[in-house]
């Protein structure tokens, strides 16, 4: 079967210096000054903690992202799954931690492809993982790859219930499968409760949070007293950063929201009622009005192929007094009780979960006053493997 190439030109969205009204939608649109203003910020607060900042790329999933999130001063990325991993190598990304457990024969051999071209490590929670994975790194140096080591580190649920051993003993004992593997480094712990990062209220976020910080804590003096190495404690996001960098437990926060923001995100308060780490919205859907079929409705041509709405449905960050009521594939249906929509007029969407609508976009749109300035490729779409 021959593959049909697409045609010069007609595969993007946009070009640079076209004006905003110009953009083909539905489109993934990055506000250039907040977004990097998000950079900075966040760049801030790890230097202020005594923190070293690994980005999650799989909020993004670009090289270019992961890049500028380098010069900003994160120590290097995470990400969830090798071909993830190994595109944004590809792309230039020299340091990844993959925040998960690589168990798939085939994933094994990716990750060991990736190891040899860059600095790569992974988790695990059960001895049979670590013991396919030395031997998976004792096979490559036999293959010639004589210097290849894989750096492990232990993964510990500390409340979330997902992956994850134990805390305490339970740890210390896949730790030590670790350190006495061959071809495996022992790397510390990853510590990360995704549930946390969710939880509107701050002291309700706070309580659960210290339980986690404990058990991290616990297993990381545990290893230590067992005469095991733990050089890295890494976890915490963008809802839970600063009580978790703040405990001095952790040496490394994986926060990875932050750089683009999302509607969910925003209801996560700080204890002054602002939104945690004070981020800008950068990230939004722009969508067209592809028909205004009865007074006070409107429908954009944004639905569920453009954006998630496991988190809620989106905001509408303008015009203002638009309401997005619901979506079907190809369509989101608009409430516009004011009239102020018109037949191909732009609506500004902010998604309800940034992570999976960002997978369903082949490039971001990069503007800055009115203007398209760049344009990114979603450089590991699709890369769920």
């Amino acid at each position: 079967m021959t593959m049909t190439a697409p045609e010069p030109g007609f595969d993007i969205p946009a070009r640079p210096g076209d004006p905003v009204s110009a953009v083909a939608t539905p489109a993934l649109v990055i506000d250039l000054d907040a977004f990097e203003a998000n950079l900075a910020r966040m760049a801030d607060h790890a230097a202020r903690l005594g923190v070293r900042l690994r980005a999650h790329a799989k909020t993004h999933k670009s090289a270019d992202i992961a890049q500028a999130q380098v010069q900003s001063g994160a120590t290097g990325i995470c990400c969830q799954k090798v071909s993830e991993a190994l595109a944004l190598i590809r792309g230039g990304v020299r340091d990844v931690l993959i925040a998960n457990e690589v168990v798939a024969p085939r994933a094994i051999a990716l990750l060991m492809r990736a190891a040899s071209r860059a600095r790569v490590a992974v988790c695990a929670d059960h001895p049979a993982n670590v013991a396919a994975l030395s031997a998976a790194v004792m096979a490559a140096r036999a293959e010639g790859a004589e210097a290849l080591t894989l750096e492990v580190l232990v993964e510990v649920d500390t409340g979330a219930g997902r992956c994850g051993v134990a805390p305490g003993a339970e740890a210390v004992t896949l730790a030590q499968a670790i350190h006495d593997a061959p071809g495996l480094r022992l790397g510390g712990i990853q510590a990360y409760h995704g549930n946390a990062q969710h939880i509107y209220d701050p002291a309700e976020r706070a309580r659960v949070l210290d339980a986690s910080i404990r058990a991290a804590a616990a297993t990381r003096d545990a290893l230590l007293a067992a005469g095991l190495p733990c050089p890295r404690v890494t976890g915490a996001g963008t809802g839970s950063f600063a009580i978790e960098a703040a405990s001095g437990v952790y040496t490394e926060i994986q926060a990875g929201s932050y750089v683009f923001m999302d509607a969910d995100y925003a209801r996560v308060a700080d204890p002054e009622g602002g939104v945690t780490g004070g981020f800008e919205q950068a990230l939004f859907v722009l969508a067209t009005v592809m028909s205004t079929p009865v007074p006070g409705r409107a429908v954009c041509d944004a639905g569920l192929k453009a954006l998630a709405v496991d988190s809620g449905l989106p905001l509408v960050a303008a015009p203002a007094g638009v309401t997005y009521r619901g979506a079907s594939d190809e369509h989101g249906t608009l409430d516009d009780p004011d009239g102020v929509l018109a037949l191909g007029d732009q609506v500004r969407l902010i998604p309800g979960h940034c992570d999976p609508t960002c997978n369903l976009h082949d490039w971001y749109v990069c503007i800055r006053r009115g203007k398209v300035e760049a344009l990114w490729p979603v450089t590991a779409r699709g890369k769920l493997f």
